[in-house]
């Protein structure tokens, strides 16, 4: 079996406000949308949708606290610059950190639903 991740769709209660914080302080790009209902944001090689949670589930994820996903994205960028960035910016940004025999130096954040996002960048040897 050949499979190639294409998207990653995350229900939510607000979609405005999730595209705008990936637009905005991820600098993602939006593909498609259904006004307050669904975006598609290019996020390199895979999209991340954004698609409105049915209304029997709505507001029971506000500002969620704990979440089972993580998206990972990676720079080429100075990664202390992004979360300097991301940090004035008001998000929910973790220190840059890193596991030994692992290649990479990352930080963590959450977007305004707190929805989990990891940055890393590959460290230099």
């Amino acid at each position: 079996m050949n499979l190639s991740l294409n998207s990653i769709i995350l229900f939510v209660n607000n979609v405005d406000i999730l595209k705008d914080f990936y637009i905005k302080f991820l600098n993602l790009k939006l593909s498609e949308e259904i006004k307050s209902e669904w975006v598609l944001l290019n996020a390199g090689n895979c999209t991340i949708g954004l698609h409105k949670i049915g209304e029997q589930y709505q507001n029971s994820i506000d500002n969620q606290t704990e979440t089972n996903t993580k998206i990972v994205f990676e720079t080429t960028d100075d990664i202390s610059v992004i979360r300097n960035s991301l940090q004035e910016s008001g998000a929910a940004i973790r220190e840059i950190s890193k596991f030994e025999n692992y290649d990479f130096i990352f930080f963590d954040g959450e977007d305004p639903e707190g929805n989990v996002f990891q940055i890393r960048q590959i460290q230099s040897k």
